[in-house]
């Protein structure tokens, strides 16, 4: 059981307008819309006291009550999708951490989310915590679409970029690149204090909002796993993302 004191909940993000896909939360794969998939592996979580989808979008969220599904409404007009997690947040005062679970990852271990749960849990001064995996491929380490980050020697983030990083003048022994996973764990306070700070420098001229909490100071703890399964970004991703829940339904 969890500390009385402390309250976890998983907030699925899941909005209709996609430039590259619309209505990709509820495509089809294996007979089954995309956020149920993902719901489902929430479901599977020992740290999570709750599990909620935040949706602008009508069908959205009627498909997810027909799935058994809570939902909350959000706006349609975030500008990001922290915004979207922390209107929901605001909805669930009791909520003291909140993990930001995206709604396009079927494929995502639970033991990863509980990983960060436990991580809030064991260091109540962490305001924030994240993912990464090793990245053995060249391919993925030049690919500007793939976020990399690097540690400082305690597991914290110094510094996330889409491109190759670090740069590489040597390769010294023992050094491990890792391609950062978008799943976030906050403290309440932590994200209603985040959503205030305008957009920083970095994050603007990187596209990547994790670097307005560096910018502003803030620590991010860095859960290193084995996890490097994937997320839906196109439809052209679909063959392969059903494939793979094909071969991994228990």
């Amino acid at each position: 059981m969890l500390p009385s004191s402390t309250h976890i909940i998983g907030i699925l993000p899941a909005r209709w307008g996609s430039t590259r896909f619309p209505g990709k939360p509820l495509h089809l794969l294996v007979g089954k819309p995309l956020i149920q998939h993902v719901w489902e592996r929430c479901q599977e979580c020992s740290r999570l006291d709750r599990v909620v989808i935040a949706t602008d979008d009508e069908r959205i969220r009627d498909a997810a009550l027909s799935f058994g599904a809570e939902v909350v409404m959000t706006s349609s007009d975030h500008p990001t999708g922290t915004d979207r997690i922390a209107e929901a947040a605001a909805a669930i005062p009791e909520a003291t951490h909140i993990i930001n679970i995206q709604g396009d990852e079927p494929l995502i271990d639970p033991a990863l989310i509980d990983e960060l749960a436990q991580a809030m849990i064991d260091d109540a001064a962490l305001p924030m915590v994240t993912a990464a995996n090793p990245i053995d491929d060249e391919a993925a380490y030049l690919d500007p679409n793939v976020v990399k980050v690097v540690l400082d020697l305690s597991g914290h983030a110094l510094y996330f970029s889409r491109s190759p990083l670090p740069f590489q003048r040597t390769k010294p022994a023992g050094l491990t690149l890792y391609r950062h996973k978008g799943i976030y764990g906050y403290r309440r306070d932590f994200l209603e204090k985040f959503i205030t700070w305008p957009p920083s420098p970095l994050e603007q001229a990187e596209s990547l909002e994790q670097l307005r909490a560096l910018e502003n100071g803030a620590r991010i703890r860095v859960i290193i796993t084995s996890d490097d399964s994937i997320g839906l970004d196109t439809p052209e991703q679909a063959p392969l993302i059903e494939s793979l829940l094909s071969s991994t339904a228990h």
